[in-house]
């Protein structure tokens, strides 16, 4: 890949990881699993279980993006642009952003990629959650997916690339 393309790319990419940033953070500050689990007025200990889960995912998802979003910012306020590290930051976050947020370890929700072209939402959830936490899946849904299209190189032809070389990985 050239160098201003994946100078061009940190740059999308970090645009979008503070637009995902920006809405867990508001989400997180806004809502607390008393909240959400007592929101609906019942006291079901399978929700409870759900909305702990959820919330430990999004603070995991959070805390990656944000770290990301950092290293990609250094990267493009160096004099001297590094393609290396931009390539080697770009891949870490389609594996641990991007991931993260289609894998979520507690599997509060997946990805039915029966709907990912049809126009509907491709995301299921264990359990039936409030209106918040599926509009803020939704959303970010949209915007990692988005990343996951932009940085498909990252996910398996980077790392090949690299061992035909003889770099380590």
């Amino acid at each position: 890949m050239a160098g201003s393309d994946v100078k061009d790319l940190c740059e999308s990419t970090r645009v979008k990881l503070k637009e995902a940033i920006s809405k867990m953070e508001l989400f997180l500050n806004r809502h607390s699993l008393e909240e959400l689990v007592h929101g609906s007025g019942e006291a079901d200990p399978a929700m409870e279980d759900f909305y702990r889960d959820y919330l430990q995912d999004t603070r995991h998802l959070l805390v990656f993006s944000e770290v990301l979003f950092e290293k990609l910012g250094v990267i493009l306020r160096r004099a001297q642009f590094q393609e290396e590290a931009a390539e080697r930051n770009l891949y870490d976050t389609y594996h641990q952003s991007v991931n993260r947020f289609f894998y979520p370890k507690n599997e509060c929700y997946s990805e039915d990629g029966r709907y990912a072209y049809t126009g509907q939402d491709a995301i299921r959830f264990r359990k039936k959650p409030n209106r918040e936490v599926r509009n803020l899946t939704v959303e970010l849904s949209r915007i990692f997916e988005e990343l996951r299209e932009d940085l498909a190189y990252y996910e398996t032809d980077y790392i090949n690339q690299k061992r035909m070389q003889g770099e380590k990985v």
